[in-house]
């Protein structure tokens, strides 16, 4: 069973920290899924990745080769058998999901207080079903670890 790491973004863009991630991600040998609720913010995370310094290898979900991406961009779960899952734009993970993943993470826009507000409301959800969580912040410049709740 897989632990989330909840990323309090405050310094740097949501795509900047994405491609970070799934960076890291694809060197575990991990594929991933990009979890958003809006077609529109995914079609722009999509936009950024392929403009960024670096190639990343991704794809929008709903074209032909969605099993064969190694990072997928959905509003759905599954698709191209993730072992880890990141969550933008306040897009859930189920509990029972982490029992199938390395590695779930949850970044949010701390300047959104709504956003703060999701993700502690995951964060609660989370770990009171024995999930292990990592919290991680910007605001010092650099990142660290602020919080961490283990199993049991």
């Amino acid at each position: 069973m897989g632990a989330v790491f909840f990323y309090h973004l405050t310094r740097n863009p949501l795509a900047a920290t994405l491609a970070t991630l799934a960076e890291k991600s694809l060197a575990a040998g991990w594929r991933v899924e990009v979890r958003g609720r809006s077609e529109e913010m995914l079609r722009g995370l999509d936009a950024a990745l392929w403009t960024r310094e670096g190639f990343l290898p991704h794809g929008l979900a709903g074209g032909p080769h969605d099993a064969d991406q190694p990072i997928l961009l959905t509003t759905a779960p599954g698709g191209n058998g993730a072992a880890c899952v990141m969550s933008v734009g306040g897009a859930e993970i189920a509990p029972d999901e982490l029992a199938g993943l390395s590695r779930a993470c949850i970044l949010f826009d701390g300047h959104d207080p709504e956003a703060v507000q999701q993700a502690r409301g995951q964060w609660t959800a989370l770990t009171a079903a024995g999930i292990e969580a990592q919290y991680w912040s910007e605001e010092s410049g650099r990142w660290e670890k602020k919080a961490e709740s283990r199993k049991g």
